[in-house]
């Protein structure tokens, strides 16, 4: 059985991540020769060809592809326990990763991390907006610590864990003005154009359950996936285009001054927003303070009188 070693893990990561051994060996302060070695030897160990080596810049092989996933995830978490050794000593440093989903972004986000950074001022925090087609590779890698967004059916719900925070209400939208603001039902809405976010695998399922369920029948050449909120607000008034989405967004401006809640028949179940991790991850000091900084936030605004707070709290319920 052979041994890899670290500085091997350390100089395939950093070639990945510069796209080439010039830029891993200036990033890890190495010399050319000393990445080159480490790879060379890494491949002589495994028996396994692992880069594709080019005048302009090296690729990966399969078996590369592969060993590079899991070196992220190593490395990840050897930096997860060198944070939590440092807290140990009573100095609190390292890096936490989060995917946010949009709409919690747009009500609740910007107090969270500012609680976050007096209790954890020398984390270094990146936030991504983790619409989970976009945040389930990064989570996948390690590269982003913990998402907060919905696991739909078919989105690798075996490979993620899930612990529900929030309940929410989802709606069909449209800008407003639109010439079928006043439908009454999915089937009104057929021969229109829809923009969606979900994952390639999880598509079926969505339609599944925005339309076959319900009796309607849509050419899925009509759908448009869109992997960001700019994407699908531009669709939706620009485009003129349909879209299911967290009902909370109405409620939250600039987005919802210009769209409508549609009144179906059709019922949608609320849905829920939680914490997806890794099933094999462990949640770091600092993300777990993070997650605790989120729950205090929305509890604040739970209590709230606030016309606005009121507004929001419709839609959404607690569920820790």
């Amino acid at each position: 059985m052979t041994t890899i070693k670290l500085h091997q893990l350390q100089a395939l990561v950093a070639s990945a991540e510069a796209g080439s051994i010039r830029g891993a060996a200036r990033s890890l302060g190495l010399s050319q020769a000393a990445v080159t070695r480490a790879l060379r030897e890494l491949e002589a160990s495994e028996r396994l060809p692992l880069l594709v080596r080019a005048p302009e810049g090296i690729g990966f092989t399969e078996y590369g592809k592969t060993l590079l996933t899991h070196a992220k995830l190593v490395l990840k978490q050897l930096e997860h326990a060198r944070s939590d050794l440092e807290r140990m000593r009573g100095r609190v440093e390292g890096r936490l990763s989060v995917g946010v989903t949009p709409w919690l972004t747009m009500t609740f986000l910007a107090e969270t991390v500012l609680q976050f950074r007096e209790r954890m001022p020398d984390v270094r925090l990146e936030l991504y907006e983790a619409l989970m087609a976009v945040a389930q590779p990064l989570l996948r890698d390690g590269s982003m610590d913990f998402a907060l967004g919905h696991v739909q059916p078919g989105n690798g719900v075996q490979e993620f864990a899930f612990e529900a925070l929030l309940r929410y209400d989802t709606s069909v939208m449209v800008r407003s003005g639109h010439p079928r603001e006043r439908a009454k039902s999915v089937h009104d809405l057929l021969d229109c154009d829809w923009v969606l976010n979900s994952s390639a695998d999880g598509q079926a399922a969505l339609v599944d359950y925005l339309f076959t369920r319900h009796g309607a029948h849509i050419d899925e050449r009509r759908i448009v996936r869109a992997q960001s909120v700019a994407m699908l607000q531009t669709m939706l008034e620009q485009a003129g285009m349909c879209t299911w989405c967290p009902t909370i967004l109405a409620a939250v401006p600039p987005f919802g001054e210009r769209m409508r809640v549609l009144s179906l028949k059709e019922t949608f179940e609320p849905s829920e927003l939680g914490i997806v991790t890794r099933r094999s991850s462990t949640l770091s000091d600092a993300a777990r303070c993070f997650i605790d900084c989120l729950l205090q936030v929305i509890r604040r605004h739970a209590r709230s009188a606030r016309k606005d707070d009121l507004a929001l709290f419709r839609t959404l319920a607690l569920l820790i």
